[in-house]
């Protein structure tokens, strides 16, 4: 029995970051010191706050490491390990309040969070299958194999108001009760692990952090639906996770909780893991299972629907990580308890991976209804260097931005959609007034033009003339009237395109031409980018009156664009110029702007 537990986040953030050595140094100090009986060192997943790893958690104290280092290993097992004595000035700052040490569930970051579905996320070990059976692991499965109908765990779900976290949010125990009613002599559930917005983590950190809460959701609704087999489709740039996953399966099976007859009841039920190639599409559910399939992972017409005709032309449900990770908890929970969280159509909690212009990037999970400006504002901590908030862009390359006229709209599924954007899977993109909207929607639509998987002319052909019509806007080419072809080809598009990736494809287009068409028509008829961004229609300038003639700019410039004598003002060729702002970034007196 350890007196203490040092928890070192194993998640792919802090990984990179080195985590791995300073658990390797932490143990050999720790048995250096002869602690090895007394002091009990945990790999867990994320612990959230992503932009201070690598981190590390001393219990029972709580005592919160950030951004350690190697080198600050010695000191913290001798210190704090050995002499009891919390070494202050490595502890993260919010923690430290009048020399008072704060539990990190007070800080702003923590302190409106609610985690369901990343409970586990940091505080287990995610390799070690008997550490979430402590948390109450596989009970549910339990619960529901020996003491619930088919039938009455689909109306648990259904009574929860659980809605899909991966995209347009379809209610999970509708999409389980079509699966049930049609009859096969094989079914099948699949897990959509393939996460492939930008800036999105929220799936890969569960399966990294929690794993086995997947495998037990997927069995529930495999006995719920009468399936007998589960397929998680995980994106293989996600190592860690499918390292993991792997290691669960395995530790399942061993425990009888996989295979055949689980809990002796007769009921079988296996999973396994097929890696997809980075394919955006194949988080369509129809081209993720021609994808599990062997074939190009293409989308199909719907109808016929997943359910009545899904993996191998079987009835088959689809639901993602996240979705998955809320179903162990209402079991156990019951559905009264998940629905009295959020807002009247949107139940539960939603996980968000928080990043761009903000102070605390990492992962958040809040109940619906939770306004932006509380994410951004007291969550994230804020936009850095006292910049003003300009934007949020929510549902990847699907979604829309959204303005700061709208930054205390309560973020659920029906409001988001109202004002021109969606969930999504969960990223949410911080922008502050050094964006540009412009270049921010051309961003997300080259992401499109390159993920689109060319089976239909509108999402193929559409895509890329819009995106020619953004780049034409970003290099001070276009016309009022290019605006008019955009909107009439997103029309287009949403229309006709065969799946969701084109159907949303125009999202980030139409959102920013609606919230800050004044941009868009800078960038056409006064020929300026507002936010400095857009290369085409910048131009360098040195202020004569700030410019000390010390040449370092000159001496700096690759083209060499910049002319003066030695303690006179220097003047920029604007056609030798290439923009690379590099004369700008090293002057130390102020004297280059751009306008």
């Amino acid at each position: 029995m350890y007196r203490s537990h040092v928890l070192v986040c194993g998640g792919t953030g802090c990984t990179s970051s080195g985590s791995q050595k300073i658990r390797e140094r932490l143990e050999a100090e720790i048995k250096r010191n002869g602690l090895e009986e007394e002091v009990g060192v945990v790999k867990t997943g994320c612990f959230g706050l992503c932009a201070l790893g690598p981190i590390m958690i001393v219990y029972p104290e709580g005592s919160f490491y950030a951004m350690v280092k190697e080198e600050d290993i010695p000191e913290i097992v001798s210190e704090h390990l050995l002499k009891g004595r919390v070494v202050t000035r490595l502890l993260y700052d919010e923690t430290v309040k009048n020399e008072e040490i704060l539990p990190l569930q007070e800080t702003k970051f923590y302190k409106k969070q609610h985690r369901v579905a990343l409970r586990n996320c940091g505080v287990i070990n995610p390799e070690n299958i008997e550490e979430y059976i402590g948390t109450r692991g596989y009970e549910a499965l339990g619960t529901v194999l020996t003491g619930m109908k088919p039938e009455e765990v689909i109306q648990v779900i259904l009574d929860s108001g659980l809605r899909g976290r991966g995209g347009a949010g379809f209610p999970t125990g509708l999409k389980w009760k079509f699966a049930a009613a049609n009859e096969a002599d094989q079914k099948y559930v699949c897990c959509n692990a393939d996460e492939g917005d930008p800036g999105a983590f929220m799936d890969r950190s569960v399966l990294e952090g929690d794993p086995h809460v997947v495998l037990e959701a997927m069995a529930i609704a495999g006995y719920a639906i009468g399936a007998s087999q589960g397929y998680i489709y995980v994106r293989a740039e996600y190592p860690i996770a499918v390292e993991r996953l792997n290691i669960a399966i395995s530790q399942a099976r061993e425990y009888g909780l996989l295979g055949k007859n689980i809990f002796d009841t007769g009921f079988d039920f296996d999973i396994d893991i097929r890696l997809g190639a980075g394919a955006f599409v194949c988080g369509e559910e129809t081209a993720l299972m021609t994808s599990i399939e062997g074939n190009r992972g293409e989308p199909r017409p719907r109808p016929p629907f997943p359910a009545l005709k899904g993996l191998f032309q079987k009835p088959t449900i689809l639901n993602n990580v996240e979705t998955l990770a809320n179903i162990p908890q209402i079991i156990l929970n019951g559905a009264e308890w998940f629905s009295s969280m959020g807002t009247e159509k949107s139940k539960g909690t939603k996980v968000f991976a928080l990043g761009g212009k903000v102070n605390n990037t990492g992962l958040v999970e809040i109940p619906m209804g939770t306004t932006l400006r509380e994410i951004v504002e007291e969550i994230g901590g804020g936009i850095p260097n006292g910049k003003k908030f300009k934007a949020a862009q929510t549902g990847g390359p699907s979604g829309g931005c959204i303005p700061a006229e709208h930054f205390d709209v309560p973020i659920d599924y029906d409001n988001l959609i109202a004002i021109g954007s969606m969930m999504g899977s969960g990223g949410l993109i911080v922008m502050d007034e050094d964006n540009c909207m412009v270049d921010i929607a051309k961003f997300f639509l080259e992401f499109t033009v390159d993920e689109s998987c060319g089976k239909c002319t509108p999402c193929r052909v559409g895509t890329r003339r819009m995106l020619e019509i953004l780049e034409k806007i970003t290099n001070g080419q276009g016309t009022m009237d290019d605006l008019d072809k955009l909107e009439e080809l997103a029309a287009h598009l949403k229309s006709n395109s065969l799946c969701a990736l084109g159907q949303t494809a125009p999202n980030p287009v139409l959102s920013t031409m609606r919230y800050f068409r004044d941009e868009y028509v800078a960038h056409i008829v006064d020929k300026k980018c507002p936010a400095g961004v857009c290369k085409a229609l910048l131009s360098y300038k040195i202020d004569a009156d700030k410019c000390k003639g010390c040449t370092l700019c000159a001496r700096t410039c690759p083209n060499d664009a910049i002319s003066g004598a030695v303690k006179e003002p220097h003047v920029i060729n604007q056609d030798k110029c290439v923009k690379c702002g590099a004369c700008m970034e090293k002057c130390r007196f102020g004297a280059i702007y751009k306008e």
